[in-house]
């Protein structure tokens, strides 16, 4: 009994403990709870109302848990090499992030958590006046627990206030607070007041979630009412309503059949609240460098 207790006791509080001699250690998992099973080869089962575990920053509950080894190794030596699958009520929580589905499977080796079964997450704003919450839905979400950052694959969607956003795969940084898209991605921002709804299409969408700003590069596509604009690469302010096309820009407005292109050395002005768009003889630099990723 005090043999079995001592193993249980070591399980318990050996990631705490090794974490402390290295990076790679704090994607060890703690799971509450009495487990069943074999204690020393596993696999071990966790119920509760609910099964609390913790890796890294990531908070997890789910009715059920099951950790396990790899075959042929005993549990109790697999640390670092072991897996935990929870089910039924998943939710995971790391600081404004919010993520919940019907499973959750984690792998110290990668210390990637994926979620699935109508996987969704909610991010929230640091104050109420820094914007709106961000809501990501998608057949799989990926917690990575070495940085703050998830990725979702699949038909993604994203909204945040009037924009949503849909993709194959959406990585979004909680630190920088920035979504990238990609695989057929395209952002919406819906009608609002006189405007008409605008929708930017691309190779690749970088969005601000803050600041409500946008780079999108690499085939680029603006449609509002009749108007089409395209070119390389656009930079657009939601909160000032406009856009700033550069590389082979042109406007057409399929209406009044005006075209507006700009010169060699220019770009395109997009104002979205007044329908207008016109071109200007000087160079502009896009701020790429606001939307770059956190770096591991």
């Amino acid at each position: 009994m005090k043999k079995t207790a001592s193993l249980l006791t070591l399980l318990a509080v050996a990631a705490p403990v090794l974490a402390q001699t290295g990076d790679a250690n704090k994607r060890l998992i703690t799971i509450q709870g009495g487990p069943r099973g074999d204690v020393r080869n596993g696999p071990l089962t966790f119920t509760g109302n609910p099964v609390k575990a913790k890796v890294s920053t990531l908070n997890i509950e789910a009715n059920q848990a099951v950790m396990a080894a790899p075959k042929g190794t005993p549990l109790i030596e697999a640390k670092g090499k072991r897996t935990a699958a929870f089910t039924g009520d998943v939710k995971v929580t790391r600081g404004r992030l919010t993520a919940t589905g019907s499973g959750l499977n984690y792998d110290e080796a990668t210390g990637q958590g994926v979620l699935d079964g109508n996987a969704s997450a909610t991010f929230v704003p640091e104050k109420k006046e820094d914007g709106d919450t961000v809501t990501i839905k998608a057949p799989k979400m990926s917690l990575d627990v070495d940085n703050n950052v998830s990725t979702s694959t699949g038909g993604v969607t994203l909204s945040t206030g009037t924009q949503s956003g849909k993709a194959d795969k959406l990585v979004f940084d909680e630190d920088r607070e920035l979504a990238q898209l990609t695989g057929t991605p395209s952002l919406t921002r819906a009608a609002k007041g006189s405007q008409k709804e605008l929708v930017i299409t691309g190779q690749e969408v970088r969005a601000l979630t803050k600041t409500k700003t946008l780079y999108v590069r690499g085939g680029v596509k603006l449609v509002q009412g009749t108007t089409t604009t395209t070119g390389d690469a656009v930079y657009y302010d939601d909160k000032k309503n406009v856009a700033y096309v550069v590389g082979n820009a042109v406007s057409v407005d399929s209406k009044s059949k005006v075209t507006v292109k700009a010169p060699a050395s220019g770009y395109l002005e997009q104002r979205t609240d007044l329908a207008r768009v016109r071109a200007l003889n000087s160079a502009y630099k896009i701020p790429t460098e606001q939307f770059e990723l956190s770096k591991k």
